[in-house]
């Protein structure tokens, strides 16, 4: 029953539609006023108050986290809630990549291709993929951009840690001079902490609040400069693979021809729903937050906290963190997030949910009253992860790249991290797969391999995220958190950095639950009944071959190095490859510097 203006409005078991009297055969006056009570639209939330109050400047812009409207959240919270009530195939996605038998140069199309409009390599999706795209074009490959709205970088910053900004130097595609430029705010010390249990203090983790406008603006000028062309305001409608190159077809019925296409739309993009057939993803980060104005006290970050354990959302439950940090427009101006952990079923919370606990939480949290602050932005955003990852590339000549490839963490609701971890190997290894014509879908998937530390970390998500019914005490998450956090601080920067930074590396996995089964033998019980058997059994397959992976990138790398010269071409390549996924999937390209480790 729902009380409405007084009226008391039963919903029907059958169905969905109100259940009302029916008016008398002469209603009065009073009789109108009620009716009318009744069949009124509800009042707006807070949230949708507090959104359409904010004047956004500048407009909505591609990529995770660049749309503020009230009606964006509406319709991805329409999409949300389609995903996650229906069964594990949702429905039969667009067939967007085709293989067309015979060479494009003779068919009837080819005319339709002016020169202007080959290319060696076109990205498709420019917010993130311009980094490739400029590392590309910087060793002298002719790229094109494909992208649907505006290339160009959201106003609500992105926090990082310089070093991973340094990786970008490292491949070329900024200078140190950029980073100065592009950074608007720098904050220390950041905190790691759990309800209550205690707090853990480090230095220059997420430790810089980056511009994404400058920064995009920055690589956009650097592309044009290298002779990149950008196609703004164009969709992309389908791919034909021809046996020489493959060919774009837009919506405004322009064509492109290009020997390879990198998918870089992001964690929805069309080709990738078309591999995955649809299919429902094994987990979801639900993130929500704002940039808000009149903090006093604003120069630390939180890199993860809790402040409660599980409650109720909805119909379902979930365990809340938050994640904080001064943002760059303003001494007083502040982005708070708070994110959870869920697996995609019917009753998970929408984000509107999520918002109305936001605006009663983040006060409590943050220590202020929500009646001092100016709400600048409203943040928003769903990030899937699939248990398959990265993504192997099912066609020739064509690559998923960052969130579309699924090369992020399993805990981490943003791939820019993972990108700058990842840009100088995929760049170098495309460009020499371009250069060798090495495109078919097997050469391209040694690109996205199999990552034992990738896969281990879904351990970690699965150890988040709140069960209904579950037997385990709603302080479980917290506990195990903290146990865990407080095992990495004793063990050292070795072991507690590379992990904040979403790197997973097996002698520092291995001391950190070694530590936490002597320390906390108690939690093991509860660990099983959080995570199940079956989970477990699978992330001991990963847990295995992280070892494996750290053996045969210490030891036998040096060795096969030695006689890859000799190798004829393509196998060299393939060797090459192999020899990245060891590396990077053992976690050992993360090198801990001596700047890095001090506190």
């Amino acid at each position: 029953m729902v009380k409405n203006g007084g009226l008391s409005i039963f919903h029907g078991s059958s169905s969905s539609s109100f259940v009302l009297s029916p008016p008398p055969l002469f209603p009065t006056r009073r009789n109108f006023y009620l009716l009318a009570q009744a069949t009124a639209a509800p009042p707006p939330s807070r949230t949708q108050r507090i959104m359409e109050s904010i004047s956004i400047s500048g407009g909505e812009v591609g990529g995770a986290g660049g749309s503020y409207s009230y009606n964006s959240l509406k319709r991805l919270d329409s999409f949300w809630s389609t995903l996650f009530s229906h069964s594990p195939v949702v429905q039969e996605p667009q067939q967007v990549v085709s293989n067309i038998p015979g060479l494009f140069s003779e068919s009837e199309q080819a005319a339709k291709c002016g020169s202007d409009d080959v290319f060696d390599v076109v990205v498709c999706g420019g917010t993130l993929g311009i980094f490739i795209a400029t590392a590309l074009s910087s060793k002298g490959l002719r790229v094109g951009i494909v992208e649907k709205s505006i290339l160009k970088g959201r106003e609500q910053d992105w926090n990082i840690s310089r070093k991973e900004l340094l990786e970008l130097v490292e491949v070329g595609v900024l200078t140190e001079d950029d980073i100065v430029r592009v950074t608007s705010a720098s904050f220390n010390p950041n905190r790691c902490g759990f309800e209550g249990k205690g707090e853990i203090w480090v230095n220059d983790i997420l430790n810089l609040g980056v511009s994404p406008a400058k920064l995009i603006d920055i690589m956009r000028k650097r592309f044009d400069s290298l002779g990149g062309v950008i196609f703004e305001g164009c969709s992309l409608s389908n791919i034909s693979i021809y046996e020489d190159s493959a060919i774009l077809q837009l919506a405004d019925g322009k064509i492109l021809s290009s020997r390879l296409v990198i998918d870089a739309m992001g964690n929805f993009s069309p080709i990738v729903k078309q591999i995955r057939r649809g299919r429902k993803p094994d987990g979801m980060c639900l993130v929500v937050g704002s940039c808000c104005r009149g903090f006093k006290d604003n120069i630390t970050s939180d890199v993860i906290f809790s402040s409660a354990s599980v409650k109720s959302v909805g119909k379902s439950v979930a365990q809340y963190f938050w994640e904080a940090f001064p943002a760059g427009s303003g001494p007083l101006e502040r982005t708070t997030y708070m994110f959870t952990y869920l697996n995609p079923e019917p009753g998970c919370p929408l984000l509107e949910e999520l918002l109305e606990d936001y605006w009663d939480l983040m006060p409590k949290y943050q220590g202020v009253s929500l009646d001092e602050l100016e709400v600048l932005r409203v943040i928003y955003g769903i990030f899937p992860t699939y248990r398959d990852s990265p993504l192997p590339a099912a066609f020739d000549r064509v690559l998923q790249f960052g969130d579309a490839s699924g090369i992020q963490s399993p805990v981490s609701f943003g791939g820019f991290g993972s990108l700058t971890r990842h840009l100088g190997r995929l760049s170098v290894g495309i460009y020499e797969a371009v250069n060798s014509n090495y495109l078919d879908s097997r050469s391209l998937s040694l690109l996205n391999p199999y990552m034992p530390n990738l896969s281990a970390s879904w351990l970690f998500q699965r150890a988040m995220s709140a069960k209904m019914q579950s037997d385990v005490s709603p302080n479980f998450i917290n506990e195990l958190l903290y146990a865990n956090f407080q095992s990495m601080q004793k063990l050292g920067d070795p072991v507690l950095r590379p992990f904040l930074q979403d790197v997973i590396q097996f002698g520092p996995l291995v001391k950190t639950l070694g530590l936490v089964m002597l320390n906390q033998p108690l939690l093991i019980p509860s660990i099983f009944k959080q995570v199940g058997v079956a989970v477990l059994v699978d992330w001991s397959g990963h847990f295995v071959m992280l070892g494996y992976y750290t053996f045969l990138s210490s030891y036998i790398d040096p060795l096969i190095r030695s006689f890859m010269n000799k190798f004829p071409d393509k196998m060299r390549y393939e060797w090459k490859q192999k020899l990245e996924a060891w590396k990077y999937g053992a976690g050992l390209d993360y090198k801990l510097t001596h700047s890095s480790s001090k506190e």
